[in-house]
This record gives C-alpha cells, sequence and structure tokens, in this order.
C-alpha cells in the first residue's frame, strides 16, 4: 500500500467531501500520521471509511469524524483541552498540536497504556494520560472538553468546568438518534448549543443513563 497516496485519498475523498475544509485541519491531519496510532492488526484499515477496534472494546471513530470534531472544536495555541476517552491517543494528539495543553481522562488500564505509548513514540510532550473516570467531568477549568463517547445527555458537571468562550463537544443522544452537540458558553448562565450532525458511536463508559437536568 502506498501509505502517502492511500492518505491523500482519505483526506480528498472522505474528510474534505464531509465538509471538513478548514486549511490548518486538513494540514494537521497530513502530518499526524494516523496509522502510527492504530493497533498493529488493523493498521492496514488506518484510512478507510470506518470505526477501527480498539483493546477494550472500544474504537478509533472514522477519520471524516474525527476531522469534523477537530474542526468544530476550533481549537488555539493557548487554550488548555480536556478530552474524556483517551482511545488511541490520536484525537488527542491532533488537539495537542492545535492547543497549549491536552488532559486526556481514560477509564480502561490497558487503553491508558497504548495511548500512552502512542503519544510518547510520537513524541508529543503537550499531553497528560489519566487514569480515571470522567463521564460526570474531570478536576480543573477548560477552554475546549471533547467527549468520544455517546452521551445519553449532558451531565452538569462539563457545564461547571468550561470556561466563559469555551466550547464543549459531545455526542449526545441515544440510538439510532445521536447527534454531535457544540456546547458554547456566552456568560456565566448562557450557553448555546448547536447539533452539527448525525452519527452512530459508542456509549462513553460510566455514563450516566437518565437526565436530570436540561438546557
Amino acid at each position: 500500500m502506498n501509505i502517502e497516496q492511500a492518505r491523500f485519498n482519505m483526506i480528498e475523498q472522505q474528510i474534505r467531501p464531509w465538509n471538513v475544509l478548514a486549511q490548518d485541519v486538513l494540514d494537521l491531519l497530513t502530518v499526524v500520521r494516523r496509522e502510527e496510532f492504530v493497533p498493529a492488526e488493523y493498521r492496514s484499515l488506518a484510512f478507510f471509511d470506518t470505526d477501527i477496534p480498539l483493546p477494550g472494546g472500544e474504537n478509533m471513530l472514522a477519520p471524516k469524524v474525527e476531522a469534523r470534531i477537530l474542526q468544530e472544536a476550533n481549537v488555539k495555541k493557548h487554550e488548555q483541552v480536556l478530552e474524556i476517552g483517551a482511545g488511541s491517543g490520536y484525537m488527542a494528539a491532533l488537539l495537542a498540536s492545535k492547543g497549549r495543553h491536552v488532559t486526556t481522562v481514560e477509564i480502561d488500564p490497558g487503553l491508558k497504556a497504548f495511548a500512552e505509548q502512542n503519544l510518547s513514540g510520537y513524541g508529543v510532550a503537550n499531553v497528560s494520560v489519566e487514569l480515571g473516570n470522567g463521564a460526570q467531568g474531570w478536576q480543573g477549568e477548560y477552554d475546549v472538553i471533547v467527549i468520544s463517547g455517546a452521551l445519553p445527555f449532558l451531565p452538569e458537571a462539563f457545564l461547571k468546568q468550561i470556561k466563559v468562550g469555551g466550547r464543549i463537544l459531545a455526542i449526545v443522544g441515544e440510538a439510532p438518534v445521536m447527534s454531535l452537540q457544540v456546547i458554547t458558553r456566552t456568560s456565566d448562565h448562557v450557553y448555546d448549543t448547536v447539533n452539527v450532525f448525525e452519527l452512530m458511536a459508542k456509549p462513553l463508559h460510566a455514563a450516566s443513563e437518565h437526565s436530570h437536568f436540561t438546557f
């Protein structure tokens, strides 16, 4: 397989047609080598339009979904990012290339080790991989929060952890209806929510099943 041709085809045939048009995002997808974060047995699928299995029953989202999330996050160089669900470490590497620092939280010890190994091997120095349950938030305040698994609703804890002007990107809903939501905190008590696109994703591990909070 011609790796660079496969990468080019992924960007031009999958990602760009999915309204990922920000040049900095497209450039980053060329620079951060996705195949380095895919389990060895699935490396031949690194550029396919499909989810890729990860240890512990989790998976990497399809490339076009990852790219669209990255574009919608619109991370700036000074921003602190929280990611819930480290997975392979690939999204953390992308976010870290755009932001100041990424804290990524992983509940599965095996996946935490896998993400750390991938990030270290790739030379990413501005990511901290934490072991824990981030389904109800994580300590600190952040400019951007990216939640990698699906939630039936967004826990209120995340709303309190995002800074004014910050964005939360969460896959909200239950099968068969889920959508990527971008929630922007516009003031101390006001949040603007936009449904960006529909998709299907595995539930976030340890996520609550019922909502006690609505916007």
